[in-house]
Formats: structure tokens, C-alpha cells, sequence
């Protein structure tokens, strides 16, 4: 059972409560009322009668938790996955797959309506993007803690409103070569002199230098390792053909233990556009493998690009769209805020012997007008931005002189809040759709089309 840590002590009321459940929460939580007052139920759905237990109580809202379905609603599927209920790294494995897309639709629409103003009907709706629902995830942190009442190490994700940490042997969304190590890390863990000071492995999924399939799996530890536990890393290193770094205390400390050779970088192919792009294990890269080659194409497809279009590419990471849009044009400049990605996107250009890309250092929510990319004319800009969005840079985009910009959004709340700025700078919204970057979640993933009002 879940436990929630919650912030006061003020005693729950102890019997359950019968609800109606009236509406779906943008974290994916039924809502319903509670003698007058709102109540989140984790693990309900619209239409359905439940009773419910409490988890947390507040002056405005209640916090519940499904105890009993009375009544189903007809999207209710059953979860493949055993923790679900428990485990915090899904929140919707309850609701089949064609209610979860139109869900996050839904919400996408809503949100463009409400915050932007903008007509369902005022745009067209892009076909779903999407790719297999279970076995997608390639990076993920996962929690260590050795309790030793739990007989071991436990590793997983964390439980649901709590610290505490999912007692797990597999995971339906990670990538089946992550998910079958979480046994084996549990058994390495339980071995290790220093099991107590490991919180936590990340893990990711991707080509070698060689080419082949492997895990990277970084060690984050907060004491020193003894060299009879190096020795143990190095033989499940061996025995599960994986990579192995070590991260005492702090991100920037980060180093190869195994293998030796091969440099510290994972790689992942996109063959449409003859390139290879390399990453080391800690970068952001999209978790969906194949989603991420939907994502790219539909983005290519909605620039609608030229042979002499000079492109823009804002907050481009490690040139994930900036390499595969060059394909398609005269120029791709890239710009983002991390010297470490930017070293990392001009590494890639090298490798791929692309020479029509050119990459910048840059704060795009403090721009200055000093740099030399932003004092240039482009035809058309594709936004990546995190989930804060990109407010600040819209009115300079107005100027830049593109007629289209595709903005790919991880916040659909931030997108639309985006779009009231770019509709009053002259643009109008033309397509929008969802991409499912991460099934049986709550988290929105959405890509849009602007177009300068002539």
C-alpha cells in the first residue's frame, strides 16, 4: 500500500466514502465531490462510482484513493503491471490506451481554448503520434535504498505520495535490457560493502561504439568504493554487458569505470537522415526512441522546408532536430543555454560530417541583443523549450522574420500560454496534436504550427 507523506498531522477520518466521480484531473486523478468539497481520487475514472479512501485532507480539497470500483467506467482495463497502485512511475495504466490519447487530447484543446483563447475549431488536429505503449522508456533514475527489515536492497521508482521506494523485480515501460537488470542490481547491491551510501542508479539505453546494443548505468555513491566492491562492479559489468561510471556526490565527478576503451558515449540512429547521434549516459535525450523519429519527421514535414531556408533551432540540446532538419535546407543555426550540450550538438555535426549547421551558447530568457546569431533574419524557427516554455524569446521571434514557427511543447499549459503571446505578435495557429512520448502518464506531449499573418 502506498503511504503519503503528508505535510500536517491531523488525524484522517478513518471510514471510507462512497463517490461519484465526475471528471479527470490534469494529473490524471478522478474528481469528485465531497460533501461540498473537491476530492482527487488516485486511481478513479470519469463516470464511475468508487469508494474511496482518504489520504490527505485540506482547507479547499481532499486527497483519495480508490479502496473498491462500485461501478466501472467502460475505458477501465486492468493493469498489466503489478505495482501499479503503488509504484509513482505510472498513473494511467488503468485506462485503455485509446482514452488515455484522447485524455491528453482533451486536455491539449482545453488548454489552447481556456488559457490562448483559441477555438477548437480554428485549427486542424494532427494524427496521434505514437508507437508501442509498453518496453519504450530508455533513460530513467532509479531509487536505491538498502533496508535490511525488507531483506535487501530495494530499486525501483519511488511509491506514490511518498519517498519511500516500489519493492520491484521489472518495469512494463523501461526497455526490456533495463528492466531485467533491476534483480540482478538488487542482488549487486546486497553484495556491495557500501550498500548503505548508493541512493540511486540512472540508467540508458543505447549503441555502443561498435554498434551494438548496450546499458550505460551510472553509480551515483556517497562514499568512497573499496576495491573489493569495484572488483563486484566490474563483474556484473562483464557478466551483463553493460557500462559502468561512477558518480561520487556530484554530477560534474562523473567517470568510465568499464570498459576502459570505447570513449563515454552512448549513440542512437536515425537512419532516415544517415546520421548517428552520440550522447553521454547523464544528457537529456527524448526517452521514446521511437516516438522521438515520429516527432522529428512530423516536424520536417510541418516547416515544410526549402532548399534556401535558413532555420532556427531554439533550445536544441545535442541537435536532436538541428542535424536531421539540415538535411532539408541551405542553414540550421542551433542555440541552447548548456555549453555542455552545445559542445556535444557540434560534436555530432562533426561525426556526421555536416557542415551547413552552426550552434550557440546562449540565455534564451535573458537575451541581450548582442549575439551574433540574433541580429540575423530567419525564414522559419523550431521551439523545443523545457516545461517553463519559452515566453520570454516570443516577441523576438515576431522580428526574426519567420513566416513559420513548429513548436514542440512538453507542458501543454505553457504552450497555450505561449500562444496568446504569439497570436497578438501576428501569428496564428494552424495544426496541433499530441505525441505520445510517454504512455501511461499524465505527461503531455504536444507539437504545434504557427504561421505569420501576412
Amino acid at each position: 500500500m502506498a503511504r503519503h507523506g503528508r505535510r500536517n498531522r491531523k488525524k484522517l477520518p478513518e471510514e471510507s466514502v462512497e463517490l461519484t466521480i465526475d471528471r479527470i484531473s490534469h494529473e490524471g486523478r478522478g474528481i469528485a465531490n465531497n460533501n461540498g468539497k473537491v476530492a482527487f481520487v488516485d486511481g478513479a475514472l470519469p463516470g464511475e462510482k468508487v469508494r474511496a479512501r482518504y489520504l490527505d485532507t485540506r482547507a479547499r480539497f481532499d486527497e483519495m484513493a480508490v479502496e473498491e470500483v462500485i461501478d466501472a467506467s467502460e475505458f477501465r482495463v486492468k493493469p498489466p503491471c503489478e505495482y501499479f497502485g503503488i509504484c509513482g512511475g505510472c498513473s494511467l495504466q488503468h485506462l485503455s490506451s485509446s482514452a488515455q490519447i484522447n485524455f491528453k487530447q482533451d486536455l491539449l484543446f482545453d488548454q489552447l481554448s481556456h488559457t490562448a483563447g483559441i477555438d477548437r475549431e480554428a485549427f486542424e488536429r494532427l494524427d496521434i503520434q505514437q508507437a508501442d505503449s509498453f518496453h519504450y522508456r530508455r533513460k530513467a533514475r532509479l531509487a536505491v535504498r538498502y533496508v535490511s527489515k525488507k531483506g535487501g536492497a530495494l530499486i525501483g521508482f519511488r511509491e506514490k505520495h511518498s519517498t519511500f521506494i516500489t519493492d520491484m523485480s521489472d518495469c512494463q515501460v523501461l526497455v526490456s535490457e533495463i528492466a531485467q537488470l533491476i534483480s540482478p542490481l538488487r542482488e549487486l547491491v546486497n553484495s556491495l560493502e557500501a550498500r548503505l551510501s548508493i541512493p540511486q542508479f540512472e540508467v540508458a539505453s543505447g549503441n555502443n561504439q561498435a554498434g551494438e546494443s548496450s546499458v550505460a548505468l551510472v553509480v551515483r555513491h556517497l562514499e568512497s568504493l573499496d576495491s573489493g566492491d569495484l572488483q563486484k562492479l566490474l563483474e556484473f559489468a562483464r557478466q551483463h554487458c553493460c557500462e559502468i561510471y561512477l558518480q561520487p556526490k556530484s554530477v560534474d565527478s562523473i567517470h568510465k569505470l568499464w570498459p576502459e576503451s570505447g570513449g563515454d558515449r552512448l549513440g542512437y540512429e536515425l537512419p532516415e537522415y544517415q546520421l548517428r547521434m552520440r550522447f553521454h549516459p547523464v544528457d537529456f535525450v527524448q526517452v521514446n526512441e521511437s516516438v522521438n523519429h515520429k516527432a522529428i519527421a512530423l516536424a520536417i514535414d510541418l516547416l515544410e522546408l526549402e532548399p534556401d531556408d535558413r532555420v532556427l533551432d531554439l533550445f536544441c540540446g545535442l541537435g536532436n532536430f538541428t542535424l536531421p532538419l539540415s538535411r532539408h535546407c541551405a542553414e540550421v543555426v542551433g542555440v541552447e543555454g548548456s555549453e555542455e550540450m552545445v559542445a556535444r550538438a557540434e560534436e555530432n555535426a562533426s561525426a556526421n560530417q555536416i557542415t551547413n549547421v552552426s550552434f550557440h551558447t546562449a540565455n534564451l530568457y535573458a537575451l541581450t541583443g548582442d549575439e551574433t546569431w540574433s541580429g540575423d533574419r530567419y525564414d522559419k524557427v523550431l521551439l523545443d523549450p523545457p516545461r517553463s516554455g519559452a515566453l520570454e524569446i516570443i516577441d523576438w521571434i515576431g522580428q526574426c522574420g519567420a513566416r513559420k514557427i513548429v513548436y514542440v511543447s512538453c507542458n501543454p499549459a505553457t504552450l497555450a500560454r505561449d500562444a496568446a503571446k504569439m497570436t497578438a505578435s501576428g501569428f496564428r495557429l494552424k495544426r496541433a496534436g499530441v505525441m505520445d512520448m510517454f504512455p501511461h502518464t499524465a505527461h503531455v506531449e504536444s507539437i504545434a504550427v504557427f504561421e505569420k499573418i501576412n
